[in-house]
C-alpha cells in the first residue's frame, strides 16, 4: 500500500545535488538537469534573477511574469547560459504546476497535515489559476521546443548530467 505522505517529509538535503552555497554561473559544470523542477529555488543567481518575476495569481499577472521569464529564457539561450535557460525553463514549469496546484485544492495544499497526511478533497481551490496554468504551460511548452535550448540540453545531460 502507497503511503500517503509527501515526499518532502523524507528531504534528505544531503544527497540532494543542488546547494545553496553554489553560485552556478562561476561554477556550471556543477550544475544538473535534474528531473522536473528540481533545484529551480536553490540554484543561485538564476534564482534571484528568476524568481521575483514568478507570479500566477490572476491571469494577467500570469501573463506578464510567463512572458518576462520566457525573455529571459531567450536571453540565456542567445547567451549559450544552459544553466540560465534550464532554470527559467523550470520557472515556467513550476508556474504552471503550481498555478494548477491552486486550482484543484483549496490554498494549494495536497496534504492534510494534522490528519495524518491524508489528501484533501480535489476541486476546491481557485477556478481562475487554471487559465494561469495554461498561460504557464504554453510558454513552457515553447521554451521546451526551442531548437537550440534542446541542442544545449541533449549536450549538457550527454557530458555532465
Amino acid at each position: 500500500m502507497k503511503e500517503n505522505k509527501p515526499s518532502y517529509l523524507n528531504f534528505n538535503v544531503e544527497d540532494y545535488p543542488w546547494k545553496p552555497d553554489i553560485d552556478y554561473r562561476a561554477h556550471p559544470e556543477l550544475y544538473r538537469v535534474g528531473k522536473g523542477e528540481q533545484g529551480v529555488l536553490i540554484c543561485e543567481p538564476y534564482k534571484s534573477e528568476i524568481g521575483p518575476h514568478w507570479r500566477f495569481k490572476n491571469i494577467e499577472i500570469a501573463e506578464e511574469s510567463s512572458e518576462k521569464i520566457f525573455g529571459m529564457f531567450r536571453q540565456y539561450v542567445k547567451d549559450h547560459d544552459f544553466v540560465g535557460a534550464d532554470m527559467a525553463r523550470k520557472y515556467l514549469q513550476m508556474g504552471y504546476t503550481r498555478a494548477r496546484r491552486y486550482c484543484n485544492y483549496k490554498g494549494g495544499k495536497k496534504y492534510d497535515k494534522e490528519n495524518e497526511y491524508k489528501p484533501l478533497e480535489r476541486g476546491t481551490g481557485d477556478p481562475e489559476k487554471a487559465a494561469s496554468a495554461a498561460i504557464f504551460y504554453d510558454k513552457w511548452k515553447e521554451a521546451e521546443a526551442d531548437s537550440q535550448y534542446a541542442r544545449m540540453k541533449k549536450e549538457w545531460k550527454k557530458n555532465k548530467g
